[in-house]
């Protein structure tokens, strides 16, 4: 049986207007509609009881799904309602447990659901788990995980999402492995905050179960393929072995742009660098990797464009074929990949193999086993580092737009004689010999100074890092806060624009990512804010204080006649500055200046174009309205430099 939305492979047609994510619902019976309240409103209360429970996410993922539905008018189907009810009960049920000091989901075996709190926006988010019946909570032994990524349904609304995980295993259950199904906020291909749901989903399963992080696998098929192409290239390092099914490896040939006449603008192209697998292809050389698609499947165009990207490395994809099959599993094709994922199991990752290949155009991306990138020359734009342990001990690396780097092997890590300190050699350049400590860790960390490499233990000033490199939609990777106007505007056209665009980024934030904003004026924010989060600042220096207070320390001038980015000016009375960079008062976070997650609605048709839109920095013109594609004219936009400057000449 086909997906309820298999993934988008058509160009999207404006000019019939964008896709709505979610669609609309349906009416609910109003009876049912009337037991829902009833019900929420006695989970609430038997929830009182149990606010400081640590196990209180479990019991708060059924009252959000039901809130979620019931609030935004998220029923597709009549008799979901009833699914809700169903997911009510389960939620009184437990909360009752947990006050009477029980918990017996967290040792049951089958399909079991739980919950975790963000650290984006404080939301409380689903995870399913299927535990074979062999498992045992005092179980010594670490099991394997195998996490599974579905495909895409634009109906995936947290009540069919856990319906589905509490009466379905799914495509695979292997009995000697639990199966993690991640919700990634709903439909995104675990891309921006799906992305980081997939990583605190992991956090929260290692939490609750004993865990071999050795023998953590990624799988997915359709959406959930996609998905899989962009976890296990962009994070090659934490998994011991990846099989994605059919779906799309990068956005340009897939939605045959070229052919379509679609040209992007310059930076948007480059931003693809972002999730394209593609142009992490080098990083499967240390990850095992099984694909598999239909031999008649259209989707069968992201395995074949991986192994081209693949060969160019030297390496050849294991690819798993279903004869004369479309978009499915052959049912001989399942067996197959099982024994293949069983096989590399058996060895399980090498957090600390004596070769490495690592390629990033991002330092958001800035791990892979041992070394640790710390500085490009050059942000989005091809980061190579090669390294090799040799027999004596010795490191050899070569590097290609790098400019600081670590190596760090943990503790018990480093597996040579502590009778002689590893010289490293860094472009055929001796840098340092570097000395390992009893508990048989090594560390030490370099910097690149007019051309020659040498050990440092930090990079001064203001630069790019990891975590702090933007671009603007980095910024909702982690705790953030729309920090709304008190004050007039400058002018009313930025006025009502900024009230336009901010209730568009809030509304589009829970529609798309699953999660209420946190939202304040700018007179409520708290140094506790500043040291917590990114601020995202709407409005101008007269209307917005916090923007009145750090402007004199941002790369822009801005008055209410004139507004400039290095040499680029226009009339403050129409447009408008959107931006991240480093916060004045906190530089360990971002702030934000006018503007949520950049995609816009022109992206809900295929999750292909879901993509960054906006670069570092961008100087919007108010004469054109804020529409699907773009927040109105695009005057200017550019990247920062690796210090937070404009490029010269820009």
């Amino acid at each position: 049986m086909r997906p309820l939305c298999l993934l988008a492979v058509a160009s999207i047609a404006i000019a019939q207007g964008p896709k709505p994510l979610p669609p609309p619902g349906v009416a609910i019976p109003p009876e049912v509609k009337e037991k829902l309240e009833a019900k929420l409103k006695e989970l609430n209360q038997n929830i009182e009881p149990i606010t400081k429970h640590p196990l209180l996410p479990d019991v708060l993922i059924f009252r959000e799904a039901v809130r979620y539905a019931l609030t935004y008018n998220e029923f597709f189907k009549a008799d979901e309602g009833t699914k809700a009810l169903r997911l009510l009960d389960e939620g009184l049920l437990r909360a009752r447990q947990l006050a009477n000091g029980q918990s017996p989901w967290t040792t049951d075996t089958g399909l079991i659901v739980r919950g975790y709190v963000s650290r984006i926006d404080g939301s409380v988010q689903p995870y399913g788990l299927v535990i074979p019946a062999g498992w045992r909570a005092t179980d010594a032994k670490p099991w394997r995980l195998d996490t599974w990524f579905a495909g895409r349904s634009d109906v995936r609304s947290e009540v069919n999402f856990l319906t589905d995980r509490m009466t379905r295993p799914g495509e695979f259950a292997p009995p000697d492995a639990i199966m993690l199904h991640v919700y990634g906020r709903y439909c995104n291909a675990t891309k921006f905050a799906g992305e980081v749901d997939v990583l605190e989903g992991l956090e929260a399963a290692k939490k609750h179960y004993r865990i071999d992080t050795d023998r953590i696998f990624v799988r997915g098929f359709s959406m959930g393929g996609a998905s899989t192409w962009h976890i296990a290239a962009h994070y090659a390092d934490q998994f011991a072995g990846a099989a994605p099914g059919a779906g799309f490896a990068e956005t340009k040939e897939y939605q045959n742009l070229e052919k379509k006449g679609d040209v992007r603008p310059w930076y948007e192209q480059k931003l693809w660098r972002w999730y394209d697998a593609t142009e992490y292809a080098a990083n499967f050389y240390n990850l095992p990797l099984v694909a598999y698609s239909g031999e008649i499947d259209k989707q069968i165009q992201a395995a074949q464009i991986m192994g081209r990207y693949l060969t160019k490395e030297g390496l050849s994809l294991a690819h798993v074929i279903g004869p004369k099959t479309e978009h499915k599993y052959h049912p001989d094709s399942k067996p197959e990949i099982e024994a293949r994922l069983a096989a590399i199991a058996k060895t399980g990752r090498d957090a600390y193999p004596s070769s490495i290949r690592f390629t990033t155009y991002t330092l958001r991306y800035n791990r892979m086993r041992w070394i640790v990138l710390d500085g490009l020359d050059e942000h989005w734009e091809k980061a190579r580092i090669n390294a090799q342990i040799q027999d004596n001990g010795d490191i050899h690396i070569d590097t290609a737009n790098v400019s600081a780097f670590s190596i760090d092997f943990g503790a018990g890590g480093w597996r040579h004689s502590l009778d002689r300190n590893p010289t490293v050699r860094i472009d055929g350049q001796r840098a340092a010999a570097i000395q390992p400590l009893t508990d048989r860790s090594l560390r030490g960390s370099f910097s690149k100074v007019k051309g020659s490499w040498q050990l440092s233990s930090s990079t001064g000033g203001l630069h790019k890092s990891p975590g702090l490199q933007g671009p603007i939609d980095d910024a909702f990777l982690s705790s953030f806060v729309m920090v709304l106007p008190s004050g007039e505007a400058m002018h009313s056209a930025g006025g009502s624009w900024v009230k336009a665009e901010s209730e568009r980024a809030i509304r589009t934030w829970r529609a798309l990512f699953r999660g209420d904003a946190r939202v304040k004026k700018d007179s409520e924010i708290t140094d506790a804010d500043i040291a917590s989060s990114n601020l995202v600042l709407w409005g101008d220096p007269k209307s917005n204080s916090i923007i009145a207070r750090i402007l004199g320390k941002l790369p822009l001038e801005w008055n209410a006649s004139r507004l400039a980015i290095g040499k680029t000016a226009c009339d403050a009375a129409q447009c408008m500055p959107v931006m991240v960079y480093p916060n004045p008062l906190n530089p360990k976070r971002y702030i934000v200046l006018n503007s949520g997650h950049t995609m816009r609605e022109d992206s809900n048709a295929t999750n292909s174009q879901q993509t960054p839109r906006l670069p570092d920095a961008a100087l919007v013109g108010l004469d054109e309205a804020p529409g699907p594609v773009r927040p109105g004219k695009i005057l200017w936009a550019d990247f920062f430099n690796e210090e937070w400057q404009l490029k010269a000449g820009r």
